[in-house]
């Protein structure tokens, strides 16, 4: 993975690139007065409240509260990852995005044969469309003619045709002086092993080009057109291809609207062609999987609805449930996740044929809830009338909404089943706090003295968890506060000593905060905002991001005191630890590939001489 961009890099591309022309190009601006106006894109309004300052080079919405500089325009307009970001606007000068740590070889060949492969898959791609246009592609044409794609959707998903012979894709890069090995790589040939013979791994098929984020081609799909087995045939898992992460139509649907507010997962590639084609544009597919975690995450940085889309027979069933099971842990308030049946022996591709596109956006419209689909759930089969099975539905929905983060959704579900049972809610409520796993450490709270937590004192009133962070719910470990200390107010770095062996390795947020303090004095963030931006769509930005939406409740005089004493107990903490262990412990984390500074470095020398003379 290539390194962080430097800050001084992105401050100097935000002084170059106009904020008015990055916004004009997407937004209706008008002049008004020193700056510009126009309809806020982030909100529903009739009268323009977004105003965009040339001097400033900022913008900022009065109706929605929307606000920032280029970079983050482009990162909420078009759903980009902050690296993403700084490259599209680096793009527009012409300039090449320079990364920390770039002039390390292994990086730089990793980065030469990740685009060596797109680029070997472009080719491709185009060599599939030009096929499609060829006699042998007749068959291909007159399918797809049947199945009512028409010319222009086929262009917009790149549909193409492998021919039906052994070798013509090996032959057609193979002349452009592509090796085999590199195809095989990249899933285009197949090896065996036992004659060392290598062929098209797509043949007689219509091809479905399967596409990153930014549109570039990373894999591909084909549909056989005769009896042949499978009917579907996918890529294999490449260099730039992992099934678990990627979901076919998702660029088309943001091309098709940029300000896409809900998305429909289905099953296969013809169902989001199909439905693209009765102008139904905001389809996105599974490449072979279930839906993942990673999936639905990426999801929800688009859009805030998703709707599972399944047959009603008793496969649909399950995989519903499995869609559940994943994506309980993802629905913070503002989410929205609904679970729509076809009827039996129906799929959308024949489905918007037979019923048309008004009818199927009312089922999507009209998709069964998150929680009716729970409650539903947990009630199929039971009679509800009997204690027993009251008890057994409220124990299987209780282990439901254990999985839900905390915030609104997770309270007005559980008030919904203590009027479905008749079961107070308090006592629920009990109940999930007795099996959830207690806190590791107390949250941290100066005790008056020497500034240390006093494990015995309870967290402080008022104290919001927001997202699910820490060890537990409602706290969090001392290092993890350290942090939050330093996400809130970046200007806390200064008072850090300058070996990072203060911050313990064994903490679940330890190598997060080293990376945080790296980042803070190499590249001198200073706002909160600015550092988000940069892990922006990782864990990592996540994590932070839930620490930042927790109020510190203690005034800003205080802050520095504060991360003091904690650096001071883990100090502390450190010089009780054996040399064997903290030996360890630096061993572990050069093996887990993190570098050391030179001041572990050397600890780590002078604890093997003390050990071992």
């Amino acid at each position: 993975m290539a390194g962080p961009i430097p800050q001084r890099f992105i401050d100097d591309l935000l002084a170059r690139v106009d904020v008015v022309e990055v916004v004009g190009e997407r937004v209706k601006l008008k002049k008004a007065g020193r700056n510009y106006s126009g309809l806020c894109p982030f909100h529903q309004e009739k009268t323009p409240s977004f105003t965009v300052s040339a001097d400033k080079q900022f913008y900022h919405c009065f109706g929605c509260g929307a606000h920032g500089n280029a970079l983050r325009f482009l990162m909420e307009y078009d759903k980009l990852r902050f690296p993403e970001a700084v490259e599209q606007l680096a793009g527009r000068l012409g300039l090449e995005v320079p990364r920390e740590g770039a002039d390390d070889p292994r990086a730089q060949a990793r980065e030469r044969k990740r685009k060596e492969g797109v680029n070997l898959l472009e080719l491709s791609a185009a060599f599939f469309r030009e096929r499609l246009k060829m006699p042998e592609g007749e068959g291909a044409r007159e399918y797809l003619a049947r199945r009512g794609l028409s010319p222009e959707v086929q262009q917009v998903f790149g549909i193409g045709y492998a021919p039906d012979e052994w070798e013509a894709l090996k032959r057609h890069l193979g002349e452009r002086g592509i090796g085999e090995a590199v195809q095989v790589e990249y899933g285009l040939l197949v090896h065996r092993e036992e004659s060392g013979r290598t062929y098209d791994r797509f043949r007689d098929r219509v091809m479905f080009p399967i596409r990153d984020i930014k549109g570039r081609t990373i894999a591909f799909g084909g549909r056989v057109l005769g009896d042949a087995k499978p009917k579907y045939l996918n890529s294999p898992e490449t260099p730039v291809f992992h099934k678990g992460r990627e979901l076919y139509g998702l660029y088309e649907a943001r091309q098709a609207d940029h300000r896409l507010e809900r998305l429909v997962i289905v099953e296969g590639y013809m169902d989001v062609v199909a439905l693209a084609q009765f102008g139904i544009r905001n389809a996105v597919a599974t490449l072979g999987t279930s839906t993942s975690e990673e999936h639905l995450t990426r999801l929800f940085r688009l859009v805030s609805e998703v709707v599972f889309c399944f047959d009603g027979d008793r496969a649909g069933r399950q995989a519903a449930t499995r869609a559940l099971e994943t994506v309980l842990p993802l629905m913070i308030d503002g989410r929205q996740a609904r679970f729509l049946f076809l009827p039996e022996g129906e799929d959308p591709d024949t489905l918007v044929r037979r019923e048309g596109p008004e009818a199927f956006e009312d089922r999507i419209t009209c998709a069964s809830p998150l929680s009716e689909f729970l409650f539903d759930q947990a009630a199929a089969g039971r009679d509800l009338a009997r204690v027993e099975d009251r008890e057994r539905y409220a124990s299987q929905v209780l282990a439901a909404l254990g999985k839900l983060p905390e915030g609104v959704l997770k309270s007005l579900m559980l008030s919904e089943l203590s009027r479905r049972t008749g079961v107070d809610q308090s006592s629920f409520a009990a109940l999930m706090a007795q099996s959830a796993p207690p806190p590791a450490e107390p949250a941290f709270v100066p005790d008056g003295g020497d500034g240390m937590p006093d494990p015995e004192r309870p967290p402080p009133r008022g104290e919001r968890s927001g997202s699910p962070v820490g060890p537990g719910p409602g706290s969090l470990s001392l290092v993890a506060r350290a942090l939050q200390l330093l996400v809130h107010e970046p200007s806390l770095v200064e008072r850090l000593p300058e070996e990072e062996a203060w911050c313990p390795e064994e903490d679940p947020d330890g190598r997060l905060c080293r990376e945080v303090v790296r980042l803070l004095r190499a590249g001198r963030y200073r706002s909160a905002q600015v550092l988000l931006a940069h892990f922006h769509g990782s864990p990592e930005g996540e994590r932070l991001a839930a620490l930042a939406r927790r109020e510190l409740l203690i005034p800003r005089s205080a802050r520095g005191a504060e991360l003091d004493g904690l650096v001071a107990h883990f100090s502390r903490h450190r010089q009780r630890r054996s040399p064997q262990e903290e030996i360890d412990a630096l061993l572990a984390r050069e093996k887990a590939g993190e570098r050391l500074s030179r001041e572990e470095k050397q600890r780590l020398m002078a604890l093997l001489t003390e050990l071992h003379g």
